[in-house]
C-alpha cells in the first residue's frame, strides 16, 4: 500500500470522537521563558493530525506538555489543560499515560543503544502493567519493518539513523499504543528512507486505527498523509484547516512549502519579504 492509498483508507473513516484536547495550554521554561502561549488542538479518534511550523514555533514543546515530559527540561504547564480519551492528564506520570495508551516517539530516536533490537522492543512491553506482549505484536513490528528482522539481534547502536527510527516506531507498536506522538521522523532520513517511513505510518494509521499527533519539518510528506493540519508561530496556531485544504493554500505553499505559482524554490531573502508582507492573523 502506497502513502497516498492509505491516505485515502484513513479518510474515509469518520472523525469520530476526540481523542486528545490540547486547550489554550501555556508552557514555561526555567520560570523565565514562556513558550507556548494559549495553544489549542485536537486529535479525533482514528486521525492523523499534523503540527507544522518554523524551528523554535514550540511543536516539540506541544508534544512533551502532553506526555507530561516537560519537567526533564525545567518546563512546566503554566495554563490550560490537556484531555486524553476524556480524563484530564494534570499530574499523571508519563508512564501511566503509556500506559493508558500515549506513547511518545521523540525526536532522536533515543533507543537503546546497547540492547538488541528485539531488546528494546522487550523493553515497551513493561508499559503494559505486567502483561507481556504476544509473538504476534513482535511479528507485525517486523512485517512493518523487514528490516528490523534481519537485525533483531544485533546491537541497536548500530543501526542507521533510518533503522533506528524503525525501531522507535516499532517500540510504541508493541505498547499498543492509542495515540503517538510523533516529533521529526524523517529529521537527517534520505529521501528514499522519509518515503518508507511515511508510508508505514499511513499503512499503522488505516490498518490498526492507531491516531496520530505528527510534527515534522517535511510540511509536504506530513500533510500528504494527514487528515487536518495546524500551523504554529511563536508558541500558538496561526491556521487550521483540513490537511487537503492546507496544501493547496497558496500561501501556505509559499510560506511553508517554499512554493511560489510556477512550483519554484523562493529564495531567503523572498521569504523574509513574504514574512513581512503577510501576517496570519491579519
Amino acid at each position: 500500500m502506497t502513502v497516498a492509498q492509505a491516505a485515502v483508507v484513513a479518510g474515509e473513516r469518520s472523525a469520530g470522537e476526540l481523542l486528545l484536547e490540547v486547550s489554550n495550554i501555556e508552557v514555561v521554561y526555567n520560570k523565565s521563558v514562556q513558550v507556548l502561549r494559549g495553544l489549542s488542538l485536537a486529535v479525533p479518534r482514528g486521525q492523523i493530525v499534523a503540527l507544522l511550523g518554523s524551528n523554535g514555533a514550540g511543536k516539540s514543546t506541544t508534544l512533551k506538555a502532553i506526555s507530561n515530559l516537560l519537567e526533564l527540561q525545567n518546563g512546566e504547564m503554566t495554563g490550560g489543560q490537556v484531555s486524553f480519551a476524556g480524563a484530564s492528564t494534570h499530574g499523571t506520570a508519563p508512564h501511566r499515560l503509556v500506559r493508558d495508551g500515549l506513547f511518545h516517539v521523540m525526536e532522536g530516536r533515543h533507543v537503546f543503544e546497547d540492547l538488541t533490537v528485539e531488546e528494546n522492543l522487550v523493553a515497551s512491553t513493561y508499559a503494559l502493567a505486567g502483561r507481556h506482549a504476544a509473538r504476534a505484536d513482535f511479528d507485525s513490528v517486523y512485517e512493518y519493518f523487514p528490516r528490523l528482522f534481519e537485525r533483531r539481534r544485533g546491537l541497536a547502536g548500530y543501526l542507521s539513523g533510518g533503522e533506528q527510527q524503525m525501531l522507535a516506531i516499532g517500540r510504541a507498536l508493541v505498547a499498543a499504543p492509542r495515540l503517538m506522538l510523533l516529533d521529526e521522523p524523517s529529521l537527517g532520513l534520505s529521501p528514499v528512507l522519509v518515503e518508507t517511513i511515511f508510508e508505514i505510518i499511513a499503512r499503522i494509521n488505516a490498518e490498526r486505527g492507531v491516531s496520530m499527533l505528527l510534527v515534522e519539518q517535511n510540511a509536504s510528506m506530513a500533510l500528504a498523509v494527514a487528515d487536518y493540519g495546524y500551523i504554529m508561530e511563536t508558541g500558538k496556531v496561526v491556521i487550521d484547516n483540513t490537511a487537503e485544504r492546507l496544501a493547496a493554500d497558496a500561501d501556505v505553499r509559499e510560506f511553508y512549502l517554499g512554493l511560489g505559482q510556477e512550483g519554484g524554490q523562493k529564495s531567503y531573502r523572498e521569504l523574509k519579504h513574504y514574512k513581512r508582507r503577510k501576517r496570519w492573523l491579519s
